[in-house]
């Protein structure tokens, strides 16, 4: 397993930095820092701050998703899932989530809300053509391959 250098600053006493929860994980646990709740009513979404910034090496990007256990128990995800920080960002990590579930959801300050997972960026060389290369597949979109599996039906 690849370790690499993130640096953290704290942008209150509050804060939490975040961190990892088991010895597996592939996510960092971001928290929330709040100087009140924040209520976020069905179909609505918030902005919550977590009081931190971030310095990725360059080469790196910050992916923040959604926790499984919030969305399962409460219906509570990431809006832009995965959200991105970039490696030259330096302001403040927040974390736009949305509430799915049938009742209000109560942000409370240190509340674990999201995850950060560092990820490598591979930088992409445009090149504009007149024609694309031939597949497989070609023009094919959503559903080309077919919508039924044989022996299980409709899928």
């Amino acid at each position: 397993m690849k370790t690499i250098r993130v640096l953290v600053k704290t942008l209150s006493p509050k804060a939490k930095v975040p961190k990892y929860m088991s010895e597996g994980a592939s996510g960092l646990d971001l928290f929330a820092r709040l100087d009140e709740p924040v209520v976020i009513e069905p179909g609505k979404w918030a902005l919550i701050p977590t009081g931190i910034a971030l310095s990725l090496p360059q080469g790196f990007e910050g992916q923040i998703r959604p926790r499984s256990g919030l969305a399962l128990e409460q219906g509570v995800t990431v809006l832009n899932s995965p959200g991105t920080i970039d490696s030259d960002y330096r302001g403040e990590v927040k974390v736009i989530l949305l509430n799915l579930g049938e009742k209000p959801f109560c942000v409370q300050d240190g509340m674990r809300i999201a995850q950060l997972v560092i990820q490598p960026v591979t930088k992409a060389q445009v090149v504009l053509v007149q024609e694309l290369p031939p597949s497989p597949r070609g023009e094919g979109g959503f559903g080309h391959t077919g919508v039924v599996d044989e022996g299980r039906g409709d899928l």
